[in-house]
C-alpha cells in the first residue's frame, strides 16, 4: 500500500510489503528493460493506493498477494504487461478502480488482461456453482483474445493455494477440489507443467491432508533408500552417451506426490501399492539437437534392454499441449525398472513451461512454438463449445470432460494426424474434423472397412466419413460420444432441428386458425398492427410466434384471433375443428409430434391432438381414458386425421392368454413374424397353473394391419383369448 501504512510491519508479523516489491523488481531487473520494470513499480503504487485499508485472512495487507502473483509470472520470465496486469488484477473486482482508469494509466493491453481476469461481480445468479462457471465462461471469452489471461489467473489460483491454509476447511476442500477438476488440468492442458504439478500436490494436501503426509513419510523414506541406485544408474547414462560422442544433460526425475497417488489409484483401473508405483526410476536426459535424441534412444536401447510396448514417439506425434519427448521404458540393474524421457533444450523449456515459453524466449515466429499454435486450436474448440452451449453450467461440464484427454492417434484419409481422447468413437472424429461433418455424418470406414459409428477409435486407424446432405444429428449419439465438442454440437444441432420442425407445424396450425377465421396467413406480412399483436402474444417475430404455438406454449386460434383483430369477446367458446380440415399426421414430425404412451395410436385410429406446453402436439385416440381431465381444455384440442399413405411402423400392446404349454410362446412369436409385425418387448405373466398371459409390444403399419395379426393368433389352438391394450 501507499503511505505511512504501507511502510510499517503488520502487527501479525506478515511480511512488509515494500520487501515483496523490491524482490520483484530485483527478479525482474534479470531480464526486463528499467522503463519496463518502472512501469511495474508504478503499478505497484496504484494497486497499493486501491487495496489500502484491505487485508487478507492471513493478516497481510491485500496487497501482498498481487505482488506474490506477478512474482509467479516473474519466475516464468512472462512479459511486463502480465507483470502489470497481475499486480492490478484484482482492483476492478475489489475496489471503485475502472477498467478506463487502468486503460488511461497504463494502456489498453493491460486492461484487457485485467478484466478478463476479473470475475463477475455485478451479476446476481442462482447458485455459486453457476456463477463459478459463468465466471469460467467469462474467462474463456477473455482468453480467446489474449492466453495470458489463463497464465495470470493460474499464478492467482497457485499463490491461493499456497495461503490456503487460513481459510476454514470446509472452504479448503471446495477450493482445492476446484483446483483439481479445472485449473490444474487448465495447466497441463496448456503444457505449464510445473504449474500444474505445484497445484496439484498443494490441492492434494488441502483435500487429503492424512493421505499426503502418510505418503509423503513413505516417499521420503524410499528415496534415502533409492539414492545410490538413482547415482549409479545416472552416471552410467551418462558416461555410456559420452562415450558414443553425446554431451547430454541427465536429471533425475522425481514423481510428485498427487502422481504417485493417483497412479497407486488409478493405474490399468486397479489399485496399486505403493512399491508398485514407486519402484520406478525416472531419467531425464536433454541434448542440443533433435537427430541427437534419436541417436540417444539407440544408445540406451544398447545400454539396457527396453520393455516392450513402452516406446512412445511424442516428438513425431506431440501431444495436445505441444509436449514433444522420446519416452522408454529400460529394465536397469538389480531387475528395476528405468523410464528415460529423451528431448532437446527447446523442447525441456516447452515441457516445463508450454504457452508461457512463448513469451520467456521470443523467436519472432509464433509457428515456432507448437504448445502456442495447439493451445489457440484448443481455444477455438472451447469458443465452439461455449456457443453452442445451453447454459454455464453444461458449458464447464463440458470443458471438464475436455480436459481429460488420454490421446489415441488416429489420420485422416489424407494423411493427417488427428489426436481425440480415448475412447473416442467414429462420431467424435466426424466433429473433430468439422461440426459440418459430423451433423451430416451417415456411416464411417476405418481402415477402408464399414464400422458402427459407435465404434471407439484405435491408435493408428485411417477413418474415413462417409456424409449425406439430408442427414441429421440423432440423438442416440450422446449415449456413446466422449468429446466435449461433439456434444455440444450434437446438442446445439438437435435443438436447432427442433426449433425448425416447431416452426413448421406452428405455421401449418396458425394457417389453419386463420382460415376458419376467414383470413390468409401470407396477408399477414402487410398488416400494419402484426406488430402491436405479436406485442400482445409475447413473441418478437411471426416465426417464434409460431415456434410457440408448434411446442404448444400457445393456441392456434387465440394467436389467429389476436393477429385478425378479433379479440373484443375472448371469453366466447371456440370450436377446436370450427370451419377447417382437420390438421394432417404423417407419423414423422418428430420432436414436436407425439403419440401418447397411454393408448398407442396407429394410423386407422380415430384420434384428437392435445396442445401440450413444451412438447407440442400429443396424440391420443378419441375414447383414451386420461383425456377426461382433457376435456376441461377444450380451447386446447385440435382436430387431427391421419394422412392416407403413412409409412413408418407403429408401436402397440396387445394381451395374448394362452395354454401353458411347451413351446406356446415361440408359436405365438413365429405367427406374428409371419404375418410382417415385429416383436418390440415380450413380457409373461403366470396367472393359473394352465393359463399364461403374454404381453407383446409389436410394430404395425396401420389398424388393418394389427386386425390380421390378432386373426392369425385366434386361430391358433393354444390361444385362448386376445385383445389390444389401450390405456
Amino acid at each position: 500500500m501507499a503511505g505511512a501504512e504501507a511502510t510499517t510491519p503488520d502487527v501479525t508479523g506478515a511480511v512488509d510489503p515494500r520487501s515483496r516489491i523490491s524482490d520483484l523488481c530485483s527478479l525482474l531487473e534479470t531480464y526486463l528493460e528499467p522503463r519496463q520494470v518502472k512501469v511495474v513499480h508504478d503499478a505497484y503504487l496504484f494497486g497499493a493506493a486501491a487495496h489500502e485499508g484491505q487485508r487478507r485472512l492471513s493478516g497481510e495487507p491485500y496487497i501482498t498477494h498481487p505482488v506474490a502473483v506477478a512474482k509467479v509470472l516473474g519466475e516464468m520470465r512472462l512479459d511486463y504487461q502480465s507483470i502489470v496486469a497481475a499486480i492490478l488484477h484484482d482492483v476492478i473486482e475489489d475496489t471503485p478502480t475502472a477498467k478506463e482508469q487502468i486503460a488511461s494509466d497504463f494502456g489498453e493491453e493491460v486492461a484487457e488482461l485485467v478484466d478478463g481476469v476479473s470475475k463477475l461481480t455485478q451479476i446476481q445468479f442462482e447458485s455459486k456453482a453457476e456463477a463459478q462457471a459463468a465466471n469460467f465462461r467469462k474467462m474463456v471469452l477473455a482468453m480467446a483474445r489474449d492466453i495470458r489471461v489463463i497464465i495470470i489467473k493460474l499464478a492467482d489460483r497457485l499463490h491461493n493455494m499456497r495461503t490456503i491454509w487460513v481459510m476454514p476447511p470446509h472452504k479448503r476442500r471446495r477450493i482445492a477440489r476446484e483446483t483439481l477438476e479445472i485449473y490444474a488440468p487448465i495447466a497441463h492442458r496448456l503444457g505449464i507443467n510445473n504449474m500444474r504439478v505445484e497445484l496439484e500436490d498443494l490441492a492434494f494436501a488441502a483435500l487429503y491432508p492424512m493421505r499426503c503426509r502418510v505418503l509423503k513419510a513413505q516417499v521420503r523414506k524410499a528415496r534415502r533408500n533409492q539414492k545410490e541406485l538413482v547415482t549409479k544408474v545416472g552416471l552410467a547414462i551418462e558416461e555410456r552417451l559420452r562415450s558414443a560422442g553425446i554431451e547430454p544433460r541427465v536429471v533425475g526425475r522425481e514423481k510428485h506426490l498427487f502422481g504417485i497417488y493417483n497412479k497407486m489409484l488409478n493405474e490399468g483401473g486397479e489399485r496399486k501399492g505403493f512399491n508398485a508405483v514407486f519402484d520406478v526410476y525416472g531419467f531425464r536426459i536433454i541434448v542440443d539437437d533433435l537427430d541427437t535424441c534419436y541417436r540417444s534412444l539407440g544408445v540406451m536401447h544398447g545400454l539396457y534392454k527396453p520393455v516392450p510396448g513402452y516406446f512412445k514417439d511424442y516428438i513425431a506425434i506431440p501431444k495436445s499441449n505441444g509436449y514433444q519427448s522420446l519416452h522408454t521404458t529400460l529394465w536397469g540393474p538389480q531387475g528395476v525398472q528405468i523410464e528415460v524421457q529423451i528431448r532437446t533444450v527447446e523442447m525441456d523449456r516447452v515441457a516445463e513451461m508450454g504457452v508461457a515459453a512463448h513469451w520467456m524466449y521470443k523467436t519472432g515466429d509464433d509457428s515456432q512454438n507448437t504448445a502456442q499454435t495447439r493451445a489457440r486450436e484448443w481455444v477455438k474448440d472451447l469458443m465452439e463449445m461455449q456457443r453452442n452451449a445451453g447454459n454455464p453450467l453444461e458449458f464447464i461440464e463440458n470443458v471438464k470432460v475436455d480436459l481429460f484427454p488420454d490421446e489415441v492417434y488416429v489420420f485422416t484419409p489424407l494423411g493427417e494426424i488427428m489426436e481425440l481422447p480415448r475412447g473416442a468413437t467414429m462420431v467424435d472424429f466426424a466433429y473433430a474434423v468439422h461440426s459440418d461433418i459430423g451433423d451430416t455424418c451417415l456411416a464411417a470406414k476405418a481402415d477402408k472397412r464399414l464400422v458402427p459409428l459407435r465404434t471407439p477409435l484405435q491408435t493408428g486407424q485411417t477413418v474415413d466419413i462417409i456424409t449425406a446432405p439430408g442427414a441429421r444429428p440423432n440423438p442416440a449419439w450422446l449415449d456413446f460420444v466422449v468429446t466435449a465438442k461433439a456434444r455440444s454440437a450434437i446438442r446445439h444441432s438437435l435443438k436447432n432441428l427442433r426449433r425448425e420442425e416447431a416452426v413448421n407445424l406452428g405455421r401449418r396450425l396458425l394457417g389453419q386458425a386463420m382460415e376458419s377465421l376467414g383470413h390468409d396467413l401470407e396477408s399477414l406480412e402487410t398488416k400494419d398492427d402484426v406488430a402491436a399483436a405479436l406485442k400482445n402474444l409475447g413473441v418478437d417475430s411471426l416465426e417464434s410466434l409460431m415456434e410457440s404455438i408448434g411446442l404448444g406454449r400457445l393456441m392456434p386460434w387465440l394467436a389467429a384471433r389476436h393477429l385478425t383483430g378479433l379479440t373484443e369477446d375472448m371469453g366466447e367458446h371456440v370450436s377446436p375443428g370450427a370451419g377447417r380440415e382437420p390438421l394432417t399426421i404423417r407419423g414423422t414430425e418428430g420432436a414436436v409430434v407425439t403419440f401418447a404412451r397411454c393408448c398407442n395410436p396407429i394410423p386407422g385410429d380415430p384420434i384428437i391432438g392435445f396442445a401440450s406446453s413444451g412438447r407440442g402436439v400429443v396424440v391420443h385416440l378419441q375414447d383414451c381414458k386420461n383425456l377426461v381431465e382433457y376435456r376441461k381444455h377444450p380451447e386446447k384440442w385440435l382436430d387431427v386425421q391421419w394422412e392416407p399413405d403413412v409409412d413408418r411402423d407403429f408401436s402397440v400392446p396387445i394381451r395374448v392368454d394362452v395354454v401353458n404349454q411347451r413351446g406356446v410362446l415361440a408359436e405365438v412369436a413365429a405367427s406374428i413374424s409371419d404375418m410382417e409385425g415385429n416383436i418390440v418387448n415380450v413380457a409373461v405373466d403366470e396367472r393359473e397353473g394352465l393359463i399364461v398371459t403374454i404381453h407383446f409390444t409389436i410394430a404395425v403399419k396401420n389398424r388393418r394391419h394389427l386386425a390380421r395379426i390378432m386373426r392369425r393368433l385366434r386361430v391358433l389352438k393354444t390361444v385362448l383369448r386376445i385383445n389390444r391394450v389401450k390405456s
